[in-house]
């Protein structure tokens, strides 16, 4: 597994699935249940992760949809 983005927004992470979805690209999330130890404020940032063979298109569709991957 490789992590694609990691960000604070839930939007982010919903728009970012939704699209890799489209393109049959399982995607997971990583520290969703961190609120439990955050007190749900949302300062713990969420990781999505695909698999290493699907990361470079995962990137690409990020890329076209001028999502933020931070690198």
């Amino acid at each position: 597994m490789k992590e694609l983005l990691r960000t604070n927004d839930p939007t982010v992470i919903a728009l970012a699935t939704a699209l890799l979805d489209s393109e049959d690209i399982t995607a997971f999330q990583f520290d969703v249940n961190m609120s439990i130890l955050e007190g749900s404020i949302g300062i713990m940032p969420r990781r999505l992760m695909v698999a290493d063979r699907d990361l470079f298109m995962a990137q690409a569709i990020m890329r076209d949809a001028e999502i933020d991957l931070g690198q």
